[in-house]
Order: structure tokens, then sequence, then C-alpha cells
């Protein structure tokens, strides 16, 4: 997968961000949780960018999650966007 470009830290958050929770097998807490993805508004909208940004922390720690937005706009036709403003941690 590396040789293909897989292994770069911001394509792995875009597969983790494309993950639902219980996808994964021997790995069920991977991904994002389903019931928030289907009500992306109000409280489940600040449930769901806390969900995202744990995501990353615990899965991706070459990534520091600086905010993540999710425009709920389009909610009403099942579509919503999740924006993230990520940079790479420093080397220790």
């Amino acid at each position: 997968m590396l040789a293909k470009g897989n292994g770069r830290p911001e394509l792995c958050v875009l597969n983790l961000l494309r993950i639902t929770r219980g996808e994964v097998p021997y790995e069920r807490i991977k991904g994002r949780d389903g019931a928030l993805v289907d009500n992306p508004s109000g409280p489940a909208l600040t449930a769901a960018v806390a969900d995202a940004e744990w995501l990353i922390e615990t899965y991706e720690p070459r990534m520091q999650t600086d905010s993540i937005d999710i425009d709920g706009t389009l909610s009403q036709l099942g579509d919503f966007c999740i924006t993230g403003h990520l940079k790479r941690r420093e080397e220790d």
C-alpha cells in the first residue's frame, strides 16, 4: 500500500473518516459512529465533531487536529460535509 501513496497521513485521515464504526473486523471501534452520521444537527453535530477528533487522534498520531467543522446544511437531503483543519505533528 505504501508504494501506491496510501501511507501519506492526509490520505489515512481521509480513509478513517470514510469508515463507519463496525465495518473493520477485529477493530470494531475504528470509524465514525453511524448514529451521528445519520443525524448531523444540534447536539449530534457537536458529538460528531468530537467523535471525528477522537478518531484522528487515536488512529493517526502523525496528524494534529486544529479544528473540524461539519456543514449540515444539506442534511435534509441526507448529505453533509466534514472539513478538517489538520497539520502534521512535529517529529521528536
